[in-house]
């Protein structure tokens, strides 16, 4: 790792010479723009807007926009004579405990490291932060910039976390907001359930990019010459639940049969969202319209009698047949009646 910013950690009379090195790193892989046709690479000139001239970056500088097509020009003498206090030192400015600061101020990490004889009072530091179990509020100014950042313990190193502004992050304004919603305590209830069927600990090396893997895959299959195989596509968003109850309680079934905590119930077949959402769908459905079950069995039973009479259509053939049969049987008992009435 290399270096981005030299200075020191500095909280009461205590100054510690520390470097600071990027913590993370974006694994996202990056493509090139090229031209389709021969593969040559895609290039942006930087051209003035007025008069059209190719531009250095020697000659670029700052300018604010005043509005109306005003500018305000700022060089990097300007930026250098501005009185930054922590252009070269992290100030601390109070310790408070980690919980009270809400994960939505973080912005980017940085690793702290020790420079030169400063290590003890380095591990001095570390040390009282976990004893503590507080964090350090700071100020440092990196890249021209004052920034709010907090300083941690993270895996045995202190870490800065740098933060934005309170006046940075927005307000939530949704109309849902003003709305008087109320939840029943059946629903309330089950909803908790489910977290408790599908609570556990953190633990982040279990998670995988699965799309940037496809991808790898698909890229390293094109260098090779092998068969591209198409990954298997991703399961469709569950359709809105009818039923609020329903669903949730066969999302519960799920958890609890996928965790083998208990036999799997009625809509904990197939262990995803989208199948308990269908099922659940399905119960819903049942539930809301039990005249049609009792028409369907109806009609099941209906359907016997309808086809009585479709069996008896080729017996009527049969019985136009049989009926020159039953025509000649009274032809056989017609010459006893022309008897009877000869002995008359």
């Amino acid at each position: 790792m290399r270096a981005i910013w030299k200075g020191a950690v500095s909280f009461g009379l205590v100054s510690i010479g520390v470097k600071l090195y990027s913590a993370t790193e974006e694994k996202d892989i990056r493509f090139h723009q090229v031209h389709r046709d021969d593969g040559g690479r895609i290039r942006y000139k930087r051209t003035c807007q007025v008069c059209g001239e190719e531009v250095t970056y020697d000659d670029i500088v700052k300018g604010y926009d005043l509005g109306g097509g005003e500018l305000v020009i700022l060089t990097d003498d300007d930026f250098a004579d501005l009185p930054l206090s922590t252009s070269r030192a992290i100030d601390v400015l109070e310790f408070v405990p980690a919980e009270q600061v809400d994960p939505i101020l973080y912005n980017k990490a940085y690793f702290l490291e020790p420079e030169g004889t400063a290590t003890k009072p380095y591990v001095l530091l570390r040390n009282a932060l976990t004893d503590s179990e507080r964090v350090a509020i700071v100020k440092v100014a990196i890249r021209q910039r004052e920034q709010l950042a907090t300083l941690r313990v993270h895996q045995g190193v202190l870490l800065l976390n740098t933060m934005l502004w309170p006046d940075e992050i927005r307000k939530p304004e949704f109309g849902f907001l003003d709305e008087d919603l109320k939840v029943r305590p059946p629903e309330l209830a089950m909803a908790s359930s489910l977290i408790g069927s599908m609570a556990g600990d953190f633990q982040p090396d279990v998670f995988t990019d699965d799309y940037r893997t496809a991808l790898q895959e698909v890229i390293d299959a094109k260098v090779e010459g092998r068969e591209i195989v198409q990954p298997e596509e991703a399961e469709e968003a569950p359709a809105a639940a009818v039923d609020l109850m329903a669903a949730l309680k066969a999302s519960v079934e799920r958890a609890q049969a996928a965790r083998g905590e208990k036999p799997a119930g009625p809509g904990a077949g197939e262990p995803t969202p989208i199948s308990a959402a269908r099922s659940a769908q399905r119960k819903a459905t049942e539930q809301q319209a039990p005249p049609k079950k009792a028409t369907g069995k109806k009609s099941e039973k209906a359907t016997p009698e309808k086809k009585k009479p479709a069996e008896k259509k080729p017996a009527t053939k049969t019985t136009a047949k049989k009926g020159e049969g039953k025509q000649a049987e009274p032809a056989k008992k017609s010459p006893a009646r022309k008897g009877t009435r000869k002995t008359a």
